[in-house]
């Protein structure tokens, strides 16, 4: 038997707010982006992932490092040094003190720099 169409309103009215935030660039109108109050009005609640989501979102970041890891291996000097110094940009909003999370992210993305290299000397 197919399927009818199991959409509440509700699903497809915030759908269609969805959609239509692509479409002017997150809610950008000629005056700017919508400010906070308006935001705050539209905002819904996001589920906390199961476990299920959880591990395929542990095996898609491990086959991205890897990745990144072997497109790494064979990039110039300028672009390892330049992968290098973007880990310096990443902090917090100014006015917020540096998470924990935000310096480790950081140390890891010299550490993939440092695993390509790994694999740089043992092709020469």
């Amino acid at each position: 038997m197919p399927r009818e169409n199991s959409d509440t309103s509700s699903d497809w009215n915030q759908r269609q707010r969805a959609l239509s935030r692509w479409d002017n660039e997150g809610g950008a109108g000629p005056d700017g982006p919508a400010s906070d109050s308006e935001c705050e009005t539209e905002r819904t609640a996001i589920p906390d992932l199961t476990n299920a989501e959880l591990v395929t979102l542990r095996i898609r970041v491990i086959a991205l490092e890897n990745l990144m890891i072997s497109l790494l291996a064979t990039a110039s000097d300028d672009q390892l040094r330049l992968a290098r110094e973007m880990a310096g940009y990443i902090s917090p909003r100014p006015g917020f003190t540096q998470h924990p999370l935000t310096i480790h992210a950081a140390a890891h993305m010299v550490a993939l720099v440092e695993r390509a290299n790994h694999f740089r000397d043992s092709e020469s």
